[in-house]
């Protein structure tokens, strides 16, 4: 009779011993499948709107020219519609960001160093929870407060003034931070909640006050937090257009690309108009991994 040793190794076992030799085979069956995802769907749909910004449109005959041409291009340089609109997108994407990291690090820095942990606890469940309603439900609900008869004027009544915001960018400005702010909070309080109380302890030994540890010490460790909460907020506002067109009925990037997709049916330029918000962001994040928010995301 065979003893346990002389036994030969199973298949699981022997499987198991081929991939612990083998780590190249084992990670690309794990990343494999992803990485074809990610390469194919995503990056490869970038590189079809790259190749179709080129392209244009034949206005009478409607058919799209499979040639290179910088015309899309041109258009939105030469097009004082165009740039008004690209200008109007970057200044309401940057006041909501600055907006919402005024709104935020207060909130953030309480909850992270001063609350106890039943408050810390509350204050980010009443963070997050707006986030598990519908995004849409939360526009219109904002659509709806900032009408001429709705919840803020009937607030402001009692004063005898009115505030008419209905259809304007304060609206938009207003929806915006609200919808906003938990991504903005939220990198700002992991941050502040990472940084630790030894640091502003020796800062204190060292004879420093309480503004200039802050300044000094405890800021320049949170601005990657600062700098990864506000990648969500400007890049969330820098594409949205339902927003724009719900809210303050004022045209974004996102709808003209909308448009341009659907009522327009020109493709290209929409592809082409859709390659400045990406390189916006791609300026944007270069600056913002110099500032090492990626470690803070």
């Amino acid at each position: 009779m065979a003893s346990v040793t002389d036994r030969r190794p199973g298949v699981v076992t022997r499987t198991s011993a081929f991939f612990f030799r083998h780590r190249h085979v084992r990670l690309g069956l794990t990343l494999g499948l992803p990485m074809l995802w990610f390469l194919g769907i995503y990056i490869g749909s970038l590189l079809v709107m790259f190749v179709s910004a080129f392209w244009t449109k034949d206005a009478f005959s409607g058919v799209i020219v499979h040639s290179w041409s910088f015309t899309n291009f041109q258009t939105l340089l030469d097009n004082p519609v165009y740039r008004t609109i690209t200008l109007r997108t970057i200044r309401l994407a940057a006041s909501v960001t600055i907006t919402d990291i005024v709104l935020a690090f207060p909130l953030a820095y309480f909850a992270a160093r001063l609350a106890t942990n039943r408050v810390r606890n509350a204050i980010l469940v009443a963070v997050v929870i707006p986030l598990w309603a519908n995004y849409l439900v939360r526009v219109f609900a904002w659509k709806l407060i900032l009408t001429p008869n709705g919840f803020l004027n009937w607030l402001a009544s009692p004063f005898g003034f009115s505030l008419n915001l209905a259809n304007s960018e304060w609206a938009i400005w207003i929806c915006f931070t609200y919808l906003w702010l938990p991504f903005t909070l939220l990198p700002i309080y992991g941050a502040l909640e990472r940084v630790p109380n030894s640091y502003l302890e020796a800062s204190g030994d060292l004879g420093a006050k309480g503004w200039l540890t802050f300044r000094r010490v405890l800021f320049p460790l949170v601005v990657p937090g600062i700098v990864a909460g506000s990648i969500f907020s400007f890049s969330l506002t820098l594409g949205d257009y339902i927003v724009p067109s719900l809210i303050g009925n004022t045209k974004f990037i996102g709808n003209v690309i909308y448009d341009s997709f659907g009522i327009a049916d020109n493709v290209p330029f929409a592809a082409a108009y859709a390659l400045v918000p990406v390189a916006i962001m791609a300026v944007y994040l270069l600056l913002a991994k110099r500032a090492g928010a990626f470690e803070a995301l």
